[in-house]
């Protein structure tokens, strides 16, 4: 996911993600700061159950306003 790079971006992106993959594990979560720090970009890495889930999780990404792209 990508977004402006304020405080808790990443924060945001592990909670919408953690509804639906409680088991997030230490480490899997990467960030990234663009060039001129304007934007962030946040990684997560999860072991999917289903295609429901990962739609899910796709879904409460797009719909958030903060999060300008969800891939």
């Amino acid at each position: 996911a990508m977004g402006e790079a304020s405080g808790d971006f990443d924060a945001l992106v592990v909670g919408l993600i953690r509804r639906h993959s409680p088991d997030i594990h230490e480490g899997a979560v990467h960030t990234r700061l663009s060039r001129r720090g304007r934007y962030m970009s946040v990684t997560v890495t999860i072991e999917a159950r289903s295609r429901a889930q990962l739609d899910a999780i796709y879904m409460d990404l797009s719909a958030h306003d903060r999060v300008l792209v969800a891939l």
